[in-house]
């Protein structure tokens, strides 16, 4: 049985608007886009990097040359006398084509 680039190891399939969470805008993100037209976004965490290529080139219409991905643990934290901890995410650094642009603001 062969996989196609919408369906994820478990056999779900994700939609594009289900696959990019929301765009990471921060200091260093936007000089990346600026300098090396690299965007980074937060993404489902059963997303693999063909999804996340097709879903961005689809909701953004922008060539995508290479995506990387990143798996990021959550942080410990202490609220009073409890303790806690962030949640774990995924983040995809996507490089675009030198004639593609995506416009966040």
């Amino acid at each position: 049985m062969s996989k196609t680039a919408k369906e994820s190891v478990g056999g779900v399939k994700l939609e594009s608007h289900q696959v990019i969470l929301r765009p990471l805008v921060t200091e260093k993100g936007v000089h990346r886009a600026t300098r090396h037209n690299a965007y980074a976004f937060e993404v489902h965490p059963m997303a693999t990097k063909l999804e996340v290529k097709s879903a961005v080139e689809e909701l953004f219409n922008v060539k995508v040359e290479a995506v990387r991905t990143q798996n990021r643990l959550g942080k410990a934290r202490r609220f009073r006398n409890r303790q806690g901890a962030t949640r774990t995410w995924k983040k995809a650094i996507v490089k675009l084509g030198a004639d593609s642009k995506i416009d966040f603001f």
